[in-house]
């Protein structure tokens, strides 16, 4: 075990500790400011929405998976049961927002005829953009239990803010209806039972003896690709 696994046997303190040590930096999102400010150009706005639908479907390919990996744990597959059933529902509230963003139709916005995005309008994806999900798949192939669990405890309050932000941004400073940005309402909030769910999965891969200081790094990377997110659609 390495040199956390004394300190930090217990996952709640593991998940202040990261929280704490990461807070500051995920404070910073300079995409979410310029969108607070009126100042995104519209196109970014398009683009992250295209993004976010690849990324919505990588996820939820990547918690149906998990729920295969750790289903012997009945609280483990309720949880990425959950969360791909989660995902589902997301990709309809972004078909609503792709449609508020560009009703005619806009060159770079994805299909919501089933057309895969990266094949229409020309649009390509981002690398940068999409090094998160590619990270997040590969904790759910590969990844141990307190691995995965930390990386999502951690990043979903982050990301759960930043949701918030925009939910309460877009409709002020673009014209956009409540309804339009359900979007970014739904993940403002982790899903009912999340967090003791995703504790206990923490807990049981401390317990058995799965590196504490492993599952840290994986939260930092994890952080950082969601920064790296927010930074490609600033600049």
């Amino acid at each position: 075990m390495g040199s956390l696994g004394g300190r930090f046997a217990d996952a709640h303190e593991l998940c202040v500790h990261a929280k704490r040590e990461l807070a500051v930096a995920a404070a910073r999102n300079e995409f979410v400011d310029l969108v607070e400010a009126g100042e995104a150009p519209r196109e970014r706005l398009v683009s992250l929405v295209a993004e976010e639908s690849l990324i919505v479907r990588s996820d939820r390919r990547g918690f149906a998976l998990a729920a295969s990996r750790f289903g012997a744990d009945d609280a483990a597959a309720e949880l990425f049961l959950g969360l791909a059933q989660g995902e589902t529902r997301a990709a309809e509230l972004l078909a609503r927002l792709t449609s508020a963003l560009a009703p005619e139709g806009v060159r770079g916005m994805p299909a919501d005829d089933g057309t895969e995005p990266e094949r229409a309008a020309g649009w390509r994806p981002s690398p940068v953009a999409q090094g998160y999900p590619h990270h997040l798949g590969w904790l759910t192939a590969f990844g141990t239990r307190s691995e995965l669990a930390l990386a999502l405890l951690v990043n979903f309050g982050f990301w759960g803010g930043y949701c918030a932000r925009l939910a309460d941004a877009l409709p002020r400073r673009y014209g956009l209806a409540a309804r339009d940005v359900e979007f970014f309402t739904f993940f403002s909030t982790p899903p009912p039972g999340f967090e003791q769910q995703a504790g206990h999965l923490l807990q049981s891969g401390l317990d058995a003896g799965e590196d504490p200081s492993a599952a840290l790094e994986a939260t930092r990377m994890m952080q950082a690709y969601e920064a790296a997110f927010w930074q490609s659609l600033a600049r």
